[in-house]
């Protein structure tokens, strides 16, 4: 771009976004109770025309959440509503369980779906003795939300899916290498960004007035057109999926000052100065696992996910005029203003925002399920996966996979910079996490000694959870 345009520019400062497209499908939830009947998408959706759009249920006083609530309270087992700080999932057992209610063909009961009311992972044990491959965490009862998400009864956080650790446990099956990256990008063309600079070097000579604003964002976007999503590591048409792109959207929204979050995250747009950035490039923020999360007991039969495990990180790149895209040690004070304070906000971010306690919690389980491949539990326990492993006989790429998205834009009058903060993604190596130089030691030994207090000698013909 030629920077004699950009001296001529008084004052003006554009924000790019990615929002998903036409091919994106949206779930829907409906209230049972005759006076407060809605159907509500669950988080992003498309309208008619194809242009996506964000729908929150309105419930300013929570009255209908609480009856939510207190409907599935009375209807929930006393034993699975209660809190609990650590709850057992035995993989082989709940896999057994899920097995026979296929042969059944009366469909999945609501408990295994929602893994018996599991919010997190804080722990994977093994069983050499019973052959269990244990996750465990805190749980508790759980309700769909107004916005489609299935939640806690009494925190509100989201609670882990079936379908989402199926994913996980696919992406490192027995028997295979494992999956080395998980992650979505969202991008530009190179032909959008070509056509992007030509708009750029086409406008007048002249000084640009306030009013032009949309001309030129409109303009821009025209030109820049569809975007691509681009899904890796698993099938773009799961929940999995779905809840990295969301992730992603929402951040960036965020990101640009377009949504305000419940807790204070200042925006990118807030801390840009002018000058701040070269006038043809581009910030990029990825959510990344925070991997030195990771502790092991010496005898490798246990293991700890601990802390946040959510990072969001910035790049830079420059746009060529061809539309290339050039990676730059250029570090912007405003952008890791934003992504330090996103990172630092997380926790209680992802307690008011379901989106980010379920981005959370599939970093969470894709590095246990690495774990497990790790460790060769399956070999050590002759679990082959079984129903998991068959999408026949157990459906999970069961959505519409977004392919495309178009752009939206925020435009602020701040300097005489163009800032462009467009891309990036979710990016998971879920390995990454258990490399030497990022796992802990027990050397205390209370990972240990956590394992060992938990007895599976009580349990039921067909149990699969206990507290």
């Amino acid at each position: 771009m030629d920077l004699r345009l950009i001296k001529l520019w008084s004052l003006l400062a554009v924000a790019l976004m990615l929002t998903l497209s036409a091919n994106t499908a949206f779930a829907q939830t409906t209230d049972d109770d005759d006076d407060d009947t809605t159907t509500v998408a669950a988080g992003i959706f498309v309208d008619a025309q194809g242009v996506l759009k964000m729908r929150r249920a309105l419930d300013p006083t929570g009255q209908l959440m609480r009856r939510r609530v207190q409907q599935a309270a009375s209807v929930l087992p006393p034993e699975l509503n209660r809190p609990s700080k650590l709850r057992k999932v035995s993989l082989n057992r709940l896999e057994k369980a899920v097995a026979e209610a296929v042969a059944k063909g009366g469909g999945i009961p609501d408990e295994m779906k929602n893994l018996a009311g599991l919010n997190e992972i804080q722990y994977v044990f093994y069983y050499p003795d019973t052959k269990d491959i244990v996750i465990a965490g805190t749980a508790e009862g759980y309700v769909r939300d107004l916005n489609g998400v299935n939640v806690g009864t009494y925190s509100g956080k989201a609670t882990l899916q079936l379908d989402d650790l199926v994913v996980a446990l696919r992406a490192f099956a027995p028997y295979s290498k494992g999956t080395n990256d998980v992650g979505v990008s969202i991008d530009p063309t190179q032909e959008g960004l070509a056509k992007l600079n030509q708009v750029i070097a086409s406008i007048p000579q002249t000084s640009v007035r306030p009013g032009d604003t949309q001309a030129i964002v409109s303009a821009m976007k025209n030109a820049l057109g569809l975007q691509v999503v681009s899904v890796r590591g698993v099938s773009p048409n799961t929940h999995f999926a779905r809840v990295m792109v969301e992730a992603d959207y929402r951040m960036k929204l965020i990101g640009i000052g377009l949504e305000q979050p419940p807790v204070n995250i200042p925006s990118y747009v807030e801390k840009a100065r002018p000058g701040s950035i070269a006038s043809n490039a581009m910030q990029r923020w990825y959510f990344v696992p925070n991997y030195d999360c990771v502790k092991v007991s010496e005898d490798g039969l246990a293991m700890e996910l601990m802390g946040e495990g959510v990072k969001l990180i910035g790049a830079s790149e420059m746009v060529t005029m061809q539309g290339g895209r050039q990676q730059t040690n250029a570090v912007d004070r405003s952008s890791y203003m934003f992504t330090s304070t996103f990172t630092k906000k997380y926790g209680e971010l992802a307690e008011r925002e379901a989106v980010f306690a379920q981005l959370r919690d599939l970093i969470d389980m894709l590095i246990a399920a690495a774990y497990i491949q790790e460790q060769d539990y399956y070999q050590e326990s002759g679990f082959d996966l079984g129903v998991f492993a068959d999408e026949d006989s157990f459906p999970v790429e069961n959505l519409a996979a977004p392919e495309t998205v178009e752009t939206a834009v925020n435009a602020i009058w701040k300097g005489n910079r163009l800032l462009t903060p467009i891309g990036g993604g979710v990016e998971i190596r879920a390995k990454e996490a258990l490399t030497p130089e990022n796992v802990q030691k027990d050397e205390k030994g209370e990972l240990a000694e956590t394992q060992k207090d938990i007895n599976l000698d009580n349990l039921a013909a067909g149990q699969w959870w206990w507290d």
